[in-house]
């Protein structure tokens, strides 16, 4: 049988998946542990005993200056910009893809602009949002949204723009409106492609978020990778770098398991 037709079951999908990732912490265990034989001290790839420590000291002991746990603290005030920024742009791209993708006048007119946006590197913006909106959460969040709505707006006008034209027709054959195909037909149309949209920006959204709280903020995931990396504190930035992964894969399958259950018809065979 050739492997194009071999399907895995879900069970042997977890197992597979697994491999990979166990292969890549043996790895990393076995040069760690070299590195240590040679040089007890070796800062570079820390041993598991060393990140757990340091990661118990920022999960339950207070901050003597803050009286705060850091890394808890650290978690909520980078999950709240990023599902602020996402929010924003998410309800951004629902209602301008929509509008673009419905109306061809409208979208002949601001596409090109939304186009325009969508290829700047938002990175490049960020100097221009701290001189104009400050350095406080403002900044943050607007990084996030510009970073990526641009480009949910283009994918949800496209695919919009791209359903049969024989639905269009009927609808108006029944008297639709524009605003009524825009929320009857297009709108239902959507939703599974801005789950699906939104997944895709989930790792855009987390580089955005660590840059800004790097170069500005005081508190958050992305401050403290940065502020540790001037002592070398592998055991704490690699602990923090494989945080932020889990919280990434959490939410991704999260959307996946809320667009199955939501929009089953849009899974087809493989819900």
């Amino acid at each position: 049988m050739r492997w194009v037709n071999r399907h895995v079951r879900r069970n042997n999908s977890i197992l597979l998946g697994a491999v990979p990732i166990l292969l890549l912490v043996l790895l990393y265990l076995f040069l760690a542990a070299q590195r240590h034989a040679a040089n007890p001290m070796d800062k570079i790839l820390p041993l598991p005993n060393s990140m757990a420590q340091g990661m118990a000291t920022l999960m339950f002991q207070a901050d003597q200056l803050s009286g705060q746990f850091v890394f808890w603290v650290d978690t909520m005030a980078s999950l709240q910009r990023l599902g602020l920024g996402l929010g924003i742009a998410t309800f951004t791209a629902l209602v301008v893809g929509l509008v673009l993708g419905v109306l061809p006048p409208v979208r002949a007119t601001f596409g090109p602009l939304v186009t325009g946006i969508a290829v700047i590197p938002p990175i490049a913006l960020l100097p221009i949002l701290f001189i104009a909106l400050g350095l406080g959460e403002t900044a943050k969040v607007a990084l996030i949204v510009i970073g990526i709505a641009p480009v949910m707006v283009r994918d949800i006008a496209a695919h919009v723009a791209a359903l049969p034209t024989e639905q269009i027709i009927k609808a108006q054959t029944l008297g639709a409106s524009s605003w009524q195909i825009m929320i009857r037909v297009a709108l239902p149309q959507a939703m599974p492609r801005l789950i699906q949209t939104v997944r895709l920006s989930l790792g855009p959204a987390w580089v955005f978020l660590i840059s800004a709280e790097a170069i500005a903020s005081d508190i958050g995931l992305g401050y403290r990778i940065f502020l540790v990396r001037r002592y070398l504190s592998m055991d704490v930035i690699i602990p923090y770098v494989a945080w932020i992964a889990l919280l990434a894969i959490i939410m991704d399958v999260a959307l996946a398991k809320l667009s199955k259950r939501a929009f089953p018809w849009a899974h087809g065979a493989n819900h």
